[in-house]
């Protein structure tokens, strides 16, 4: 690791693996005396087995007992099953993607999910979380808001934490991740090794000022989180960014197949960020296409499916949104 990636690693890096480690008197005092606004949101697609139990337990903890959260949104992304019901019941706000900022359409993924809900919430500070989290999550919201709120020099907090593997119903402790540090650790180390230091580079919680996040285009689909970060980096430097250690994050695992989409679409994403670093060279770009295999028992079978980068541009130069924040 660079020194200045180790250096970083060593002062941005904090710990909140559960509600002991936080001072929750001194979080709500921060809050308060900064003006705070702080919206949640969980982008979500087809998770009515877990969304509900998630959206309960957020607002009971920090919405009725401590008034931390004050806005609590569910973006549907296009789910055909119950999850915007069984998340309006369990108390949440939820809008679709196809109502916010209805003028611009929509794209399917996570990203334009985390885009619109931007011009859905009114929050200065925003804290991501994802919607198939398993257990006890109650720390995440306050340890992604800490360093937010004790340090106006930081604008973007990662967490980061062990991710488990379960397959065929038996669970390593870890070894989950596996896009992460087969694809998107080896691409960051060699391009832009200050970030090197980051744990959980994909990882879906995090948390921003809204200030910065406006400032920067959301990549439409799985590649959000890379570009975010590296978007950001170059938005506020090095010293803008932290992580905060979560402990445990458990959720469900996706197929090889899966992952192999993911991967494409955080590779394609890399290169559209990427450059020679030599004068008149031109941004890297990726085909476009990832092809896969099946057997169908007689041969192998090509499969192709796009994971070029489709992204929305900086949320502060969308008209729209501009008369929104004036209102």
């Amino acid at each position: 690791m660079r020194p200045d990636a180790r250096a970083w690693f060593q002062s941005r890096t904090t710990s909140a693996t559960s509600l002991a480690e936080i001072d929750l008197d001194a979080l709500l005092r921060a809050k308060r005396r900064g003006g705070h606004r702080v919206s949640v949101v969980l982008p979500a697609r087809n998770e009515e087995a877990s969304v509900g139990r998630l959206v309960a337990d957020l607002r009971e903890r920090w919405m009725v007992r401590l008034p931390l959260i004050d806005e609590l949104l569910v973006v549907d992304s296009d789910s055909t099953d119950a999850t915007a019901a069984v998340a309006r019941a369990a108390g949440a706000d939820v809008v679709a993607t196809t109502e916010v900022l209805a003028d611009h359409g929509t794209r399917p993924g996570k990203g334009e999910a985390l885009w619109k809900s931007l011009a859905a919430t009114t929050g200065d500070l925003v804290v991501f979380l994802d919607s198939d989290l398993i257990g006890d999550v109650a720390h995440y919201v306050p340890g992604l808001l800490g360093p937010l709120l004790a340090d106006p020099q930081v604008s973007y907090v990662k967490g980061c934490y062990t991710r488990p593997l379960e397959v065929d119903g038996h669970v390593q402790p870890a070894g989950g991740g596996r896009v992460t540090e087969l694809t998107a650790r080896p691409l960051l180390n060699a391009l832009w090794p200050e970030l090197a230091g980051f744990v959980q580079p994909l990882g879906g919680e995090y948390a921003g000022r809204r200030s910065v996040l406006e400032q920067v285009p959301f990549v439409s689909a799985y590649g959000v989180e890379v570009g975010l970060l590296i978007d950001l980096l170059r938005l506020g430097g090095l010293s803008s960014l932290a992580q905060v250690d979560l402990g445990v994050r458990r959720h469900t695992s996706q197929s090889q197949e899966a992952l192999g989409a993911m991967a494409g679409e955080v590779v394609s994403t890399v290169l559209a960020r990427a450059e020679c670093g030599r004068p008149g060279h031109q941004p890297l770009t990726a085909s476009g296409l990832l092809t896969q295999f099946r057997h169908d028992g007689t041969g192998f079978v090509p499969r192709s499916r796009a994971v070029a980068v489709d992204e929305r541009p900086p949320m502060a130069t969308v008209a729209e949104y501009r008369v929104l924040r004036a209102g």
